[in-house]
């Protein structure tokens, strides 16, 4: 077999190249091998990542037993949760861009011939999906697992308990004591945060689409069957190289609607939209919100994952309840999902689901029970949102599915927060928080602090937030985000004025600011771009380059 890492090692011309990786310990058996890129996100800061080189270590094991030779690089990583409510925040959408490329940079550079991903938090996972689909070599991707839920007074509990109980201090409702005991439970050890929040939903999905194997989204980070699987996708890469399977055979049309099923079936985070956008852009597929919201509207919501559902099941309840395979198992009873695209683990992903289905009804419901008939997110277009905006519908109490109030208008987070924890907000506000999109944030930050802030002030099921903004995968209420075109874009909601009726009918899928258009068209001639927040450094090149959040924030060269 011909090896693309022989541009790099073989023949007379190659013996300084060798010697350089003899300098490393590589007898010549390895150095005549495959080589295999193991691109791992490791580092001391996110408690979901601190257990990434055991993942790494199972891995290689895998990738020699099959006969290859590993080579491991590393890859940033962001925590989101750390940088939630501050400046940080700017910094975790645009580092998608960064992992993809360096991973492509190291690839490229050093003619590996395969390549194993090993990610596990927001932005990570959806960078080295862009740069396998970007790439196209013998590709799988291993997650480190999601942290169990913590246990306090009964319950179990996250850090989405936690950030809503900060606010819930504030406001009397919990005493500081409880707020101390609840951080010390809440994250218990290492993984991804237990809910099903960003990081979780993408490597679950990253298990729909193809690209990781069964188990990847679900099993605890601390279970020994993380390493086993581990070890599996070592081997399941060298399956890949010797057959000739690559991303682009499996990450297709037909598998992103396998994804984009099992996503409103499990009521993923609404950042899902944005990175599968991005995903597909990268395999050169055109993938619409027109399309994203045909899927929702035939796809049944099946499970409620916290922050839904009140919090009560989380990541490894799932795993429990069958995981992935038992929700696409489902799925197929209704024809959801297409069982004859190739995966990771072999050359049809139905000879894995075929069969499977549910075996805790009470956590994932079976397709004859569902909570809802259609997905747990929904695409809402309207005069506020020409290009579309996301909602996580399944997490939106039933009192505001529709909605008609007062726009309450801020031009940061910051201030938006203030407002609320101010006890400025009032029953029936609809808050507008804009200028925070992919060139207005810089960086289209998450607006966890606001909603939990909404949620630990008793608002929860009464008033609305709306943002050109982003909201965490923990965000609970009726948070709309991703409104297109953004303000810095000259976008509607840059025109709203403060007290302005915004109309909001996620059962028609509209969102509408209640001005005519005559009007609209006097504040449109009067608005003004405001200056760049930032102007020098990663962030302002960002903010120049990236596109609207309909098109998955990716670069505008791409």
């Amino acid at each position: 077999m011909e090896f693309r890492s022989n541009a790099a090692k073989k023949g007379l011309s190659r013996a300084g190249h060798r010697s350089l990786v003899k300098a490393n310990g590589l007898t010549d058996k390895e150095i005549e091998q495959p080589w295999v890129g193991i691109a791992c996100a490791v580092n001391e800061i996110i408690p979901g990542h601190t257990n990434l080189q055991q993942i790494a270590d199972a891995v290689k094991t895998g990738v020699r037993m099959a006969g290859g030779t590993p080579m491991q690089f590393g890859a940033i990583g962001i925590c989101d949760g750390l940088t939630m409510g501050h400046a940080g925040m700017k910094y975790s959408l645009p580092s998608r861009e960064n992992i993809a490329d360096s991973v492509e940079l190291m690839a490229q550079a050093h003619a590996f011939d395969a390549l194993v991903l090993i990610p596990n938090c927001d932005k990570i996972i959806p960078g080295m999906l862009m740069a396998a689909a970007r790439l196209n070599l013998p590709t799988v991707v291993v997650s480190g697992g999601p942290m169990l839920a913590g246990r306090h007074r009964g319950r179990d509990v996250d850090f989405i308990t936690v950030m809503e109980a900060q606010s819930a201090v504030e406001s009397g409702r919990m005493e500081a004591c409880e707020l101390d005991e609840l951080e010390n439970n809440a994250c218990p050890g290492c993984g991804s945060c237990a809910g099903l929040f960003t990081a979780n939903s993408m490597n679950c999905l990253t298990e729909a689409v193809g690209m990781g194997l069964p188990g990847n989204g679900t099993i605890p980070a601390v279970y020994a069957a993380r390493l086993r699987l581990a070890k599996e996708a070592g081997l399941a890469v060298m399956d890949m190289l010797r057959e000739g399977r690559l991303p682009r055979d499996i990450i297709s049309g037909e598998s992103l609607r396998n994804a984009l099923a099992v996503d409103m079936a499990i009521g993923g985070s609404s950042n899902t939209v944005l990175h599968l956008v991005a995903i597909a852009h990268e395999a050169g597929i055109e993938l619409t919100l027109d399309a994203i919201q045909e899927v929702c509207d035939r796809t049944p919501n099946l499970v409620r994952i916290s922050p839904a559902g009140e919090g009560r099941h989380h990541m490894q309840d799932l795993h429990e309840a069958g995981g992935i395979p038992a929700v696409m198992g489902e799925l197929l009873k209704k024809g959801l999902i297409n069982p004859d695209v190739p995966c990771a683990a072999g050359p049809r992903i139905g000879d894995i689901i075929e069969g499977m289905h549910t075996l805790n009804p009470e956590v994932l419901r079976p397709l004859e029970d569902p909570y809802m008939p259609t997905g747990g997110l929904a695409i809402l277009a309207g005069n506020l949102a020409p290009e579309g905006a996301v909602v996580k519908q399944s997490a939106v109490p039933e009192n505001l599915i529709k909605h008609s109030g007062p726009a309450r208008v801020f031009d940061s987070e910051e201030a938006a927060t203030e407002a609320i924890a101010g006890g400025l907000i009032r029953e029936g506000d609809v808050i507008v928080v804009r200028y925070e999109g992919p060139q207005g944030g810089p960086g289209m930050r998450e607006m966890l602090n606001p909603t939990a802030t909404i949620a630990g002030m008793g608002l929860g099921d009464k008033v609305v937030l709306i943002t050109d903004g982003r909201f965490s995968g923990g965000t609970r209420g009726a948070a709309v985000g991703h409104i297109s075109p953004e303000a810095m874009e000259g976008g509607p909601i840059a025109l709203i004025r403060e007290g302005d009726t915004i109309e909001l009918d996620i059962e028609s899928r509209s969102m509408n600011l209640a001005v005519g258009e005559d009007e609209l068209a006097r504040r449109r001639g009067d608005w003004c771009k405001p200056e760049p927040k930032v102007t020098r450094g990663y962030l302002a090149e960002y903010a120049r380059r990236v596109t609207s959040a309909s098109r998955g924030a990716v670069r505008k060269d791409q």
